[in-house]
């Protein structure tokens, strides 16, 4: 099979039912994902390997287990992030529609449409890209940010004091601390907080009318291209961005990225601004979702709350629980580079798979009780960062922003409790939390 075929109906390859598969490609299935979970918890159980052929889409592998998440991960040489017969967006489930029109605005646009970023870039130019801040992104160097988060953290804090006692946590709150974190760490002026929000719901939630660039009903098969749409809108303060450090180098991440050499030649203006736009956007997008998770935890866990609140010490794992529990990337999508035999399968060259890290992180062979948000597991051992060589770079940052983030709130969190019904986002790639109404009481 390839991604344009059917599977031939003599072949014996396990498929998955029609209702899952729909399900696996719906936005709003995330967004309520309880039923998901079973449909996932279903494929561990009867195909944890099978081909998923939904209406509007080429078919693909869904990989379910754990441990075949992690096998994947291992090999970005067989299983690529790009797909050279296409043009783009194959490391996300996009439509055969959304494809299309990414071609054709490739084709017409004079600007790409595509950004050149860790997550689609293969070995041996993933590796040579990611080496560019890959030290910059170490335990080691972001231990040094450490006093400058805190200050961040604490004035989060005072912000949601300031709220008088209820608000919205994930818009309130956890939507800017990490934002403005990666504005102190590119020298961007926190006057394009609002702007930069707009651009990365636009880019990421298309399908979420809640969040996507009009506030209209965007068919989901379709949202790849209206991403590709915000992004020339944003493009501008990319370029600016890139030009002024270029022009004025500085000692900030945008500099180091707007002078590095790729391959001993200057990285071009196209790569440089990919990098801009990856970390500005997914690099807090994602840990805003996952810092609500745990405040959602919280709210809804009060034996929780008085843990904490008696033993800081937990707050490490309680920041990694979040982190899978909320699972801000539902999953990458890789492309089979040559035939290669997965539990007990052939995955031919040209196959496309779904990683799904839903199902890994609540895999039982892999994480037990996952079904169950706990802070008392010998190991944490979720694929919320992904796994191998394209592991999120950011991981150790997000983990620190949070871990702060938390000490300082619960040096004054007194009470905390839901006031009203938490939401997630309509999105099959890039979700997790959108709403986190409380009520709480602050020292």
């Amino acid at each position: 099979m390839t991604v344009t075929d059917s599977v031939p109906e003599a072949e014996t390859v396990p498929r998955v039912p029609d209702d899952i598969a729909n399900r696996i490609c719906d936005a709003a299935a995330y967004a309520e994902p309880d039923q998901l979970k079973r449909d996932f918890e279903w494929l561990r159980a009867h195909m944890p390997l099978a081909i998923a052929e939904p209406e509007g889409y080429d078919p693909f592998w869904v990989v379910s287990k754990h441990a075949d998440i992690q096998e994947v991960g291992r090999l970005p040489l067989i299983f690529n992030s790009s797909d050279s017969r296409h043009v783009g967006a194959r490391f996300a489930l996009n439509s055969k529609a959304a494809l299309q029109k990414i071609a054709e605005a490739a084709a017409q646009n004079a600007a790409p449409v595509e950004t050149r970023s860790l997550v689609i870039l293969d070995p041996p130019e993933h590796s040579e890209f990611r080496r560019l801040t890959f030290a910059e992104f170490m335990p080691k160097a972001i231990k040094k940010l450490e006093s400058d988060l805190r200050l961040l953290a604490r004035e989060s804090v005072d912000e949601m004091a300031a709220t008088g006692g209820t608000c919205d946590f994930y818009e309130d709150v956890a939507l800017r601390y990490p934002l403005r974190v990666i504005f102190a760490l590119f020298g961007a002026s926190r006057s394009e907080e609002d702007a930069m929000l707009r651009f990365t719901r636009s880019a990421l939630n298309p399908a979420d009318t809640d969040l996507n660039k009009d506030g209209l009903a965007v068919d989901p098969k379709e949202g790849a291209a209206t991403s590709v749409q915000a992004l020339q809108d944003f493009l501008p303060y990319f370029k600016s961005l890139l030009d002024s450090r270029r022009a004025n180098p500085t000692d900030d991440l945008a500099s180091k990225i707007a002078h590095s050499l790729v391959n001993g030649e200057p990285i071009n203006d196209w790569d440089a601004i990919s990098y801009y736009m990856s970390i500005m956007t997914a690099g807090h997008d994602t840990t805003s979702s996952s810092t609500a998770g745990g405040i959602w935890a919280l709210a809804e866990r009060p034996e929780l709350f008085a843990r904490i609140k008696a033993d800081r010490s937990l707050i490490p794992a309680f920041v990694e629980e979040s982190i899978r529990w909320t699972l801000p990337i539902s999953h990458f999508m890789r492309t089979a580079a040559q035939d290669y035999t997965l539990r007990g399968q052939t995955i031919r060259a040209g196959d496309w798979l779904m990683l799904a890290y839903m199902s890994g992180n609540h895999d039982e062979d892999a994480i037990q009780r996952a079904g169950e948000f706990l802070i008392d597991r010998p190991s944490n051992a979720h694929v919320s960062f992904g796994y191998g060589a394209h592991v999120c770079l950011g991981q150790h940052l997000a983990r620190l922003e949070m871990r702060i983030f938390f000490e300082e709130l619960f040096e004054r969190l007194e009470s905390i409790e839901m006031n009203g019904t938490p939401r997630r986002v309509d999105s099959v790639f890039v979700g997790g939390i959108k709403s986190v109404p409380i009520r709480f009481t602050l020292s």
